[in-house]
C-alpha cells in the first residue's frame, strides 16, 4: 500500500482549498476529533467491513462526531468512504492543521518537559521559542517525560530544540569518550 501521507495529501489540499475563512476551525476540530475515533481499533474493524455500506459508514460517523458538519464536510466524509480512504483521516487531519496554522502563520509546538509547565513559565518559553522559529504564533502541545531530568525537548515542525539535561549528559558522555 501507498504511503498513508502520499494518500491523504490530496484530500487534504481539497478540503482545505474548498474551506472558507470561517470553515478552517470547524473543519480542523471535526478533523480532529475523527482522528481520535478512528484510532479506536473497534471502529477500524467497521471501516474495513465490506457487509457495511459507505453510506452507512458516513451515517455513523456523522453521529459520532460531537458537532453537525456542514454539507460541504458531509460531502467530503462520503467521497473518502467511497473510495475506501476513512482509514487516512489521522493523516490528512494532521496535514489539514498542517496547512491551516502555515495559512495563520502559525505553527504546532510539541514542547516536552520533565515536569509540568503552566503559566508564566510557559508563556515565557513561548515568547523565546516565537522567537527562535521566525515569530510563528506556537500552538503548544504539553507532555511530561520525568526521564529528561530537567529542561525541554521542543518539536516544531522537523526542527528539534533539545535542552534537556538528558541530551546535555549524553552529550557530555560523548564527548568524554571522543
Amino acid at each position: 500500500m501507498a504511503d498513508i501521507a502520499t494518500i491523504a495529501r490530496p484530500y487534504a489540499e481539497a478540503l482545505f482549498a474548498s474551506a472558507t475563512a470561517n470553515d478552517l476551525a470547524p473543519w480542523a476540530k471535526q478533523l480532529e476529533d475523527l482522528s481520535a475515533l478512528f484510532e479506536n481499533g473497534e471502529l477500524l474493524a467497521l471501516v474495513n467491513n465490506p457487509k457495511l455500506s459507505s453510506t452507512d459508514m458516513v451515517k455513523l460517523v456523522e453521529k459520532l462526531l460531537k458537532s453537525k458538519p456542514n454539507e460541504a464536510f458531509l460531502n467530503f466524509l462520503n467521497l473518502l468512504a467511497n473510495n475506501h480512504r476513512l482509514i487516512v483521516l489521522p493523516e490528512i487531519s494532521k496535514q489539514f492543521s498542517a496547512m491551516k496554522n502555515k495559512s495563520e502563520g502559525a505553527a504546532e509546538a510539541i514542547i516536552t518537559s520533565a515536569f509540568p509547565i503552566e503559566g508564566n513559565a510557559l508563556n515565557s518559553l513561548l515568547t523565546g521559542l516565537k522567537k527562535h522559529f521566525g515569530g510563528k504564533d506556537l500552538r503548544p502541545t504539553i507532555m511530561v517525560d520525568p526521564e529528561l531530568i530537567g529542561g525541554v525537548r521542543v518539536q516544531v515542525g522537523d526542527q528539534v530544540l533539545d535542552g534537556s539535561i538528558k541530551a546535555r549528559l549524553a552529550q557530555m558522555q560523548t564527548n568524554l569518550s571522543a
